[in-house]
């Protein structure tokens, strides 16, 4: 599903436009990308999941090209845990 479908099932579901919609979704990614931008940034939907960043260490990687052995920096990334509602409609 795309962010138009996304739209367009909002609008079936509920007594808004697709202009609206559209402005809830790039709202929420805003609220959510800012949060996770904080130095713990964290976001939990109860029922849902939680978004939160953590950071991955240092490690030693291999050039697929060369074959050469590199070092791969630490960094921060974005981890998704879905919650127990969500795993138990999912699965």
């Amino acid at each position: 599903m795309n962010k138009n479908e996304l739209a367009a099932q909002m609008v079936k579901e509920s007594d808004i436009t697709k202009a609206d919609a559209l402005k809830t979704i790039d709202s929420l990614v805003s609220i959510v990308t800012d949060g996770l931008k904080q130095k713990n940034g964290k976001l939990t939907l109860v029922g849902f999941g939680t978004f939160k960043t953590i950071i991955k260490k240092q490690k030693k990687g291999r050039n697929p090209r060369t074959g050469k052995e590199i070092i791969i920096p630490q960094k921060r990334v974005v981890k998704f845990i879905p919650g127990k509602k969500l795993k138990d409609l999912v699965g």
